[in-house]
């Protein structure tokens, strides 16, 4: 048991998708940092110095004795646009990637030749030969 671990540990798809896991977390983290420190704050200064941080609804609580309850919409909506960022960046890198993939496939398909010209190429070596 512990050696088909190993082999399922050690195959290339599972150490890729644990590289893509750890990329991924820095990653959002980079974006989440973008719209927190720089895209909200501009945004807020556009719309009227909204700080959306501090957005919320306080709902009182029903239980006597207990905290009021706040629903801070202004986080939903960063995480909304973080999201979003998330999205349309792996969007373009998936693009790109693919359209590389895709120019190479199409480079190998044109770099072999086909059955015709082979055969055609065996029959101009056969006539050099003769002559």
């Amino acid at each position: 048991m512990l050696k088909e671990f190993k082999q399922f540990a050690l195959k290339g798809n599972v150490l890729d998708l644990a590289l893509a896991v750890i990329i991924g977390g820095a990653f959002s983290k980079i974006v989440t940092s973008l719209v927190n420190d720089l895209i909200m704050p501009i945004l807020g200064l556009l719309l009227g110095r909204i700080n959306f941080a501090s957005l919320k609804y306080d709902v009182a609580s029903v239980i006597v004795g207990a905290p009021d309850v706040s629903i801070k919409y202004g986080l939903f909506i960063q995480a909304i646009i973080d999201f979003i960022l998330i999205a349309f960046s792996l969007f373009i890198f998936l693009k790109v990637i693919t359209s590389v993939k895709k120019k190479k496939a199409e480079e190998i398909i044109v770099n072999i030749p086909s059955k015709e010209e082979l055969l055609l190429t065996e029959i101009r070596d056969l006539l050099k030969e003769k002559n």
